[in-house]
C-alpha cells in the first residue's frame, strides 16, 4: 500500500482501536499489523503526538510478564477528534469510489 496514503490512515485507526479499549503501544502495533505491513517506528509517533494534542491520555498498568507498560486512553476530545476523522473518511472514500466506478462523469453530464 502507498506510504503516504497509510500514513494518513494509520491515526484514524490508532483511535478507533483505543477508543474500543485502552491499549499498550505494541499491542496497538500488533492489531494493526494484522491488516497490513507496520512497524513500531510508525505508530510511536503518532502515539506521542495524540498525547500532545490531548487525543488521548497514558497511565502505566503493571504487567505480570515483565515491566508496567504505558496505556494509551481515549479522551472526550479524542472521542470527537476521532468523529470528525471518520465523517471525512466517509465522505473522502465516497468521492474516491464515485470517480473510480465513473459516476463522477456522469453526474458532470446530468448537471
Amino acid at each position: 500500500m502507498n506510504t503516504q496514503f497509510r500514513k494518513g490512515v494509520i491515526e484514524m485507526c490508532v483511535l478507533a482501536l483505543i477508543s474500543r479499549q485502552d491499549m499498550y503501544g505494541y499491542e496497538i502495533v500488533q492489531n494493526i499489523a494484522s491488516y497490513t505491513d507496520i512497524n513500531e517506528g510508525t505508530v510511536y509517533p503518532i502515539l506521542r503526538r495524540l498525547t500532545k494534542e490531548e487525543y488521548v491520555v497514558t497511565y502505566l498498568k503493571e504487567s505480570t510478564i515483565g515491566p508496567a507498560r504505558k496505556y494509551y486512553h481515549i479522551t472526550e476530545r479524542g472521542q470527537g477528534y476521532l468523529g470528525s476523522l471518520k465523517e471525512d473518511w466517509k465522505a473522502f472514500s465516497m468521492m474516491v469510489n464515485d470517480i473510480l466506478n465513473g459516476e463522477h462523469e456522469e453526474k458532470g453530464r446530468a448537471e
